[in-house]
């Protein structure tokens, strides 16, 4: 497996536990709406992974000016096709459910909606905010295997 992907995975959890921490409350103890909840969740998660991503993951050397509104921009894309999505996808599963509340299919999606944001963001990260051109044929191999 791709040793910046497990990098990536690693970084990830430790930036969706602050994330999910945060949605969570805000959804829960807070009662904010699944979009603003996800949203200032997602934007204190992604602070996270900005900063891990980029020294530890793809160890970027590139202009942090430049990689910035990037970031910002995958992370957005991400975060509204994955959230949108994710709330479709539970709300067409579970509709006709009457006996499940609306904060555990709000829940659900959150959940969902994660898994499917951290594929999406990946990529994005990888191949447009700290892609690496100068890497050698043998940086690449070792970072295969």
């Amino acid at each position: 497996m791709n040793k910046t992907f497990i990098r990536f995975i690693a970084v990830g959890i430790a930036n969706t536990i602050v994330g999910l921490s945060f949605i969570y409350l805000l959804l829960h103890l807070f009662g904010l709406s699944y979009w603003i909840s996800t949203f200032i969740g997602n934007s204190i998660g992604a602070c996270v992974s900005y900063i891990l991503n980029r020294n530890f993951t793809f160890k970027s050397q590139g202009s942090v000016k430049k990689s910035i509104p990037l970031f910002i921009i995958v992370i957005l894309t991400c975060y509204f096709i994955a959230f949108n999505l994710g709330a479709k996808i539970i709300d067409y599963i579970l509709n006709l459910q009457d006996f499940i509340s609306l904060n555990y299919k709000n829940d659900f999606a959150v959940l969902i909606s994660s898994g499917l944001y951290t594929i999406l963001n990946y990529f994005g990260q990888k191949l447009l905010v700290f892609k690496n051109k100068n890497m050698t044929k043998k940086q690449l191999k070792n970072e295969r295997m």
